[in-house]
């Protein structure tokens, strides 16, 4: 069953002269764009505020535009919408007259704000206008993290850590196996990891990984450039090889001294979302074990590493993902939030140090996607939480009592920022719903009130593609097998004739961590999807199960058989296209990247003749040569479910391959690796089946920067062409 969002239910009066206006401004003749522009032309895209964000007090907040940056005061007691006027101009110049672009900026506190610049950290007072200290880091330097009053660094070179204060650097690594590497991000950043180091509250101890790959594979990139070719050797496990040993070290800046975790056996374990205690004398960390289906949140010494305690333990028979560190309360320094999916759904729990569970905190079905903090209190924190079957995204305030009310705010896809005491919040908001009939959206920068009263408009970017013939996309709803609600996006031409069929193209993702399809700008679509469907195609998109933000039972129906179900969601999705009557899916074809190039390749070599053509990017071809991390938590190792891998395995079905398929690749792609396309383009020609081929030298897993116009070119010449 499909459904259309009824409009006029959210249009408000004040908008319905407008909604006239653009009804008849459509009437008029619309202006063509090239693929070219639809890359090339940034004016195309809603306008968005750039660094967005609170200036350091609870009402100002900044942004830079045209290369100033822009401070505005909010009258946090005044009665009603305010005037929006900015109350100082930094020009770049007067920053530094040697930047070209306005730098990324921290602020300190309501007069400082700190920024680097060619290897230095400055901190600078904009009230002033002087820069009033330095920190000479080095061009050299990698990953910096500063301590919170950004008097401390720690950063990497190569492989090793250093910790830095004033003119002193000292080097911790203190280590020549070059298979050793210091303060890195760790685990291939599953569990939500994404850096190395951890300070402390104060800033006087670091917590850093040491992650060992010496017992990992070396696995080959060639760099073009030089005569020969150069090798780079990676160390990439791959599912059910041996994977890297990671500790957890604690480096103490008085002692000079370091103390590592007595983290335990097996070496071949998980030691994720890292958090020190507020008092700094422990650190908690979620230490998962290689099977990924137990989690024990361990608590550990400072002074001398040893274990303290496990404060409790999560199982789950498929697996269990911790992705966040715990969050200690402001003025409860042995109380702490903990998220978890435990229940099914991603939910936070009100702890105490000891291991004793106070309270769940959430709603029953609530789905958290981001905790944005608590207010000056300590007694209510702030989330957003995915709705209406994860379309959309709303703003909720919990209390550690467990009231939880949603803001009053539009439907639609919010992100937010909460200010320090937790009574305004900015809000960058776009509704797809609402788009296709005002200019007013997508919504950027809306300082709110923690009741959803508007308090503030900084920004309201229009609608970028009025005028243009580029069709906005409908939301529809399936139902799967098992009465599962699935989201799809439906593109179609303008101006659609009667009896007219057009070919279809589908956009695949599929896997999990990923949504699709949203209540947001282009319902979670690209201007390339919309400049196609002005070309005359139908263009669809099907979120299927195993997605991310829907519940912990949609994401896990895929464990240990990837692409099963899946594929039988995507085609549902093509019987319901059969039912429309502009669309031809006798002309039928369907492009992806990574998994969603896994997805195309599957979706072809195992349906022969019903699609015309594909596009696989970057696709995993054998689970069997992708990473540890990943691929184990959805199939476990190749040795304890040999069935799931040998049924998910492409090469098995390319022999089946009937219709017209292009791989593409990037030469020094270190996630999904070369090897994935090549060996399936040898065992196509091994079974004598024609595939077409293209490689993108020198690019990883995504083709970015100025060659991603030549890649969509090179994509959609190959769909039109066949179809």
């Amino acid at each position: 069953m499909a459904f259309c969002f009824n409009v006029m239910q959210h249009v408000r009066k004040p908008l319905l002269l407008l909604l006239f206006v653009s009804i008849a401004l459509a009437s008029f003749a619309q202006k063509n764009l090239s693929l070219e522009d639809v890359f090339r032309k940034p004016e195309l895209n809603p306008v968005t505020l750039r660094q967005l964000k609170w200036a350091g007090t609870n009402n100002r907040v900044s942004w830079v535009a045209k290369e100033k940056l822009i401070v505005h005061t909010i009258d946090l007691n005044a009665k009603g919408s305010q005037k929006f006027k900015p109350d100082t101009v930094l020009n770049l110049s007067e920053l530094n007259a040697e930047l070209k672009r306005f730098p990324l900026i921290n602020w300190l506190d309501e007069a400082r704000f700190t920024y680097l610049f060619k290897g230095k950290l400055i901190r600078y007072n904009w009230q002033t206008k002087r820069e009033e200290a330095q920190l000479n880091i080095g061009l050299e330097a990698e990953n910096p993290d500063f301590t919170s009053t950004y008097d401390r660094v720690a950063f990497t070179q190569k492989n090793d850590l250093f910790v830095q204060e004033g003119s002193t650097v000292r080097n911790i690594s203190r280590e020549s196996n070059s298979g050793i590497v210091y303060g890195q991000s760790v685990h291939r950043n599953e569990f939500g990891i994404s850096k190395g180091t951890f300070w402390s509250p104060t800033g006087t101890q670091l917590a850093f990984y040491r992650m060992d790959q010496s017992m990992v594979t070396d696995y080959p990139l060639v760099h073009l450039g030089s005569k020969p070719a150069t090798l780079q050797n990676i160390k990439y496990p791959m599912a059910g090889q041996a994977s890297h040993h990671v500790t957890i070290g604690v480096y103490n800046w008085a002692s000079d001294n370091i103390v590592y975790l007595q983290t335990g056996e097996p070496k071949e374990q998980y030691l994720t979302n890292v958090a020190w205690t507020p008092d700094e004398q422990f650190i908690l960390v979620a230490v998962v074990n290689r099977d990924q289906n137990e989690m024990k949140l361990n608590q550990y010494r400072v002074a001398d590493g040893s274990f303290v305690k496990t404060l409790f333990t999560e199982t789950d028979a498929q697996w269990v993902e911790p992705e966040h560190p715990a969050v200690f309360i402001p003025g409860r320094p042995n109380e702490f939030i903990w998220q978890s999916e435990r229940n099914g759904y991603t939910q936070l729990y009100h702890y105490a140090l000891d291991g004793r569970l106070i309270k769940a905190l959430c709603p029953e079905k609530m789905i958290v996607t981001d905790f944005h903090g608590f207010d000056e209190a300590g007694k209510t924190l702030f989330v957003t939480v995915s709705e209406r079957d994860g379309l959309q995204r709303g703003v909720w305030k919990i209390a550690l009592s467990g009231k939880a009310s949603r803001l009053q705010m539009a439907n639609g896809t919010h992100r937010v920022q909460i200010n320090r005491s937790g009574t305004h919040l900015l809000d960058e908001f776009s509704s797809a719903e609402i788009a296709q009939v005002s200019v007013f959206n997508p919504y950027t920068a809306l300082v709110q009130q923690t009741d959803g009263r508007i308090v503030l408009s900084l920004q309201d970017s229009g609608d970028p593609t009025l005028g243009y013939n580029l069709p906005k996309p409908g939301i529809v709803q399936l139902k799967a097998a098992d009465g599962t609600p699935l989201n799809g996006r439906l593109y179609l031409p303008k101006n659609v004739e009667s009896g007219k069929k057009y070919p279809v193209v589908i956009y695949v993702y599929g896997g999990p961590h990923a949504q699709m399809v949203t209540n947001s700008w282009m319902a979670g679509g690209s201007l390339w999807m919309s400049w196609l469907a002005a070309q005359g195609y139908v263009v669809w998109t099907l979120d299927n199960r195993g997605s991310a933000d829907r519940g912990l039972e949609f994401e896990q129906v895929i464990h240990g058989r990837l692409g099963t179900v899946e594929m039988e969601d995507q085609l549902l999705g093509i019987e319901y296209l059969k039912t429309l009557p502009m669309a031809d899916v006798s002309r039928m074809g369907i492009h992806g990247w990574s998994f969603g190039g896994f997805m195309t390749t599957l979706m072809m070599s195992k349906n022969p003749g019903l699609f015309k053509a594909g596009v696989a990017g970057g696709p995993v071809i054998d689970w069997a040569l992708y990473e540890v991390m990943y691929t184990e938590r959805y199939m476990d190792t190749p040795a304890q479910n040999p069935k799931g891998y040998e049924e998910a395995n492409l090469l098995n079905t390319a022999k089946s391959l009937k219709d017209r398929l292009m791989l593409i690749h990037g030469t020094v792609d270190d996630v999904v690796v070369w090897q994935h396309s090549q060996e399936m383009l040898k065992k196509c020609v091994d079974e004598g089946v024609l595939i077409d081929y293209m490689i993108y030298p020198e690019h990883p897993h995504n083709v970015t920067g100025r060659d991603r116009l030549h890649l969509y070119q090179t994509v959609l010449r190959y769909l039109m062409e066949h179809l």
